[in-house]
């Protein structure tokens, strides 16, 4: 179904719009409703040259090695765009994309995002802040199953989430706005799901530094002692 103005208005990419823009856009969107599990691009499919972006729910970006293993690159929240092949690149998605819980996906056809950009130059450098953005993920995270220990890793990847997506206010502290759970941590920093549950116990021996709850709930009760944990610790 074609998308309501609200729904567009979610997308981060074209937040500040004016409403005339949007409506402009309208026409050429459309909304699908995916089910948790459920896949929503297979790596290697041929995408159509539209724009996808996430309005509702969790996506899981994953790829497969040649051995097999599958390894999570990254996690899409509301408001996020992915499947950049589709409009920069190639048109064959580079990983396969699953809903971590029911979504729906919001998609715009290549020429109507063309036409607004030329009108709203904005559109295009949000998109280059997003891409910009998870290339230096991508870079930190080289580097640090290079040469940084897993503890340090694991404090990055928290700190990473927080800052680009964001938290809420709690009691405890601060609310991760995306959940991560175990697993998901473990193979986004190159280790078993066994030393991550390790991990998080050794960063709580002392202080109840970051509460995590079950589904993947993380609450950082404090950023300073979490960040000097990782900095004083000797091996991870």
């Amino acid at each position: 179904m074609v998308s309501s103005i609200e729904q567009l208005a979610q997308v981060w990419v074209l937040k500040d719009l004016e409403t005339s823009a949007l409506e402009n856009l309208q026409p050429y969107t459309k909304v699908r409703t995916y089910l948790r599990d459920e896949i929503v691009i297979y790596e290697g499919d041929r995408l159509p040259c539209q724009l996808y972006a996430l309005i509702k729910g969790t996506l899981q970006i994953k790829k497969t090695g040649t051995s097999g293993k599958e390894s999570l690159l990254r996690i899409i929240p509301e408001g996020d765009i992915f499947a950049a092949p589709a409009i920069f690149g190639n048109g064959i998605a580079p990983a396969t994309v699953i809903c971590q819980v029911d979504s729906q996906v919001l998609t715009i056809e290549r020429e109507a995002l063309l036409d607004t950009i030329r009108h709203t130059p904005e559109v295009a450098l949000r998109i280059l802040e997003v891409f910009n953005q998870r290339l230096q993920q991508i870079h930190n995270t080289v580097h640090g199953l290079i040469s940084e220990r897993a503890i340090v890793r694991l404090v990055r990847l928290l700190q990473y989430y927080a800052t680009r997506y964001g938290t809420q206010s709690v009691a405890q502290g601060d609310s991760l706005n995306v959940n991560l759970p175990y697993y998901q941590i473990a193979r986004s920093i190159g280790i078993t799901y066994e030393e991550c549950v390790r991990l998080f116990k050794k960063i709580n021996s002392i202080n109840s530094v970051v509460t995590y709850k079950r589904g993947g709930k993380i609450i950082i009760n404090d950023w300073q002692q979490l960040d000097a944990f990782a900095k004083r610790s000797p091996s991870g």
